[in-house]
């Protein structure tokens, strides 16, 4: 099999699909690898090192891609990169498939078997292939660190000659993986960590990394089959709000981790609970790619608000840590791949009755083949 992990063309972006690690692996299954130069560069990869794993560096991107029969990359491809993929090949990467209809018919037009890394289904068994949940992790370390950088304040208490500084104080809204990161990377810097989560069941991971759990009653919530908490009703998200807002006002660092997959991002903190804030209060807006979970929050630079609450708007803070996210988000590509590798016969093989095939396999030989894209294509 002839894989090609071209260098990342979207504006920001600093991971990539591959180390020297990975590639490594992959070789020794039998894959052929070429790589475009300078792919690891952003991330502290040098090309050095990928030759040494086995891969082979290549200038002409177009002409590696037009041969490949497997291309890895981060960010979805446009549809000149589709349109130079040959029939039956196989693509791999993030895709926000709910969002993008036209390129999802381009895939389908032009025979290329489209992969969704953000639907790979969250199983115990596809839990080394969750980059989601990798880079989401990630994310939540970072929120912690940009927002100590702006706060200009510190966060543990300390104990000085000239008096005591009381420990800063942190709110975490959302304790999935992103927020439960966020929550353990505030108390080690030792920070007074609150936290709210829509799923009571959540609670005791909570307490478990020393914050304590903010109870709001908003009568009957849950998560889904995946793991991700349900969507409020409008009056929930007014509940929700109306308990948040007194613990936002005494916190210098409020983080919020609410995504909807496929949905747009609910609005959790209005402009009316940043004017309560402290100046100098500092807001973290995981969510600011779907929309925003800060009302006025878009994302790309920073917002300072009238009171003088900045706004952290970066779009993907995992990539503040580029290094790292790509070591982990390179092995999720890798366990996918080895998952369908007949190591006998060193060749892939694609089961479509696969389960975690079938949950993010988009279009196949021609055709859209996920149920909940079929329709909307």
């Amino acid at each position: 099999m002839n894989c090609f992990v071209p260098a990342e063309n979207s504006l920001g972006e600093t991971r990539t699909a591959l180390t020297p690690v990975s590639a490594a692996g992959l070789v020794k299954l039998g894959l052929t690898l070429n790589v475009q130069a300078g792919l690891g560069h952003l991330s502290n990869y040098p090309d050095a090192a990928y030759t040494e794993a086995g891969a082979t560096l290549v200038t002409d991107a177009a002409a590696a891609q037009a041969s490949a029969d497997l291309v890895m990359r981060v960010r979805k491809p446009t549809p000149a990169d589709i349109a130079g993929m040959k029939r039956g090949a196989w693509h791999l990467s993030f895709l926000d498939p709910f969002n993008e209809r036209e390129l999802i018919a381009a895939f389908a037009n032009g025979g290329v078997n489209a992969v969704s890394l953000e639907m790979i289904p969250r199983t115990t068994l596809a839990q080394k292939m969750d980059a989601l949940s990798s880079q989401a992790s990630l994310a939540g370390y970072a929120a912690v660190i940009e927002a100590a950088q702006r706060l200009q304040m510190a966060l543990p208490m300390m104990m000085t000659p000239a008096g005591t500084i009381m420990p800063a104080r942190v709110f975490v809204i959302g304790a999935g993986v992103a927020g439960l990161q966020a929550i353990a990377t505030a108390k080690r810097l030792g920070a007074r960590v609150d936290a709210f989560d829509t799923r009571p069941v959540v609670e005791e991971q909570v307490r478990s990394l020393g914050a304590k759990f903010v109870k709001i009653d908003l009568g009957e919530t849950g998560q889904t089959a995946g793991g991700y908490a349900k969507a409020l009703t409008p009056e929930q998200v007014a509940k929700q709000q109306a308990g948040m807002a007194k613990v936002i006002a005494q916190s210098d660092i409020v983080i919020t981790t609410a995504k909807l997959f496929g949905r747009k991002a609910p609005t959790l903190v209005t402009k009316a609970m940043l004017a309560g804030m402290k100046p100098g209060s500092v807001v973290v807006d995981l969510a600011v790619e779907g929309g925003g979970n800060v009302e006025g929050a878009r994302s790309g630079a920073d917002i300072v608000t009238e009171n003088g609450v900045t706004i952290i708007c970066h779009p993907c803070l995992e990539g503040t840590v580029a290094h790292h996210a790509t070591q982990v988000l390179a092995a999720n590509y890798a366990a996918w791949i080895t998952h369908f590798w007949d190591e006998k016969e060193k060749v892939f093989r694609a089961d479509l009755n696969d389960e975690i095939l079938k949950g993010c396999l988009i279009t196949h030989d021609g055709a859209i083949v996920h149920p909940q894209f079929v329709s909307k294509a």
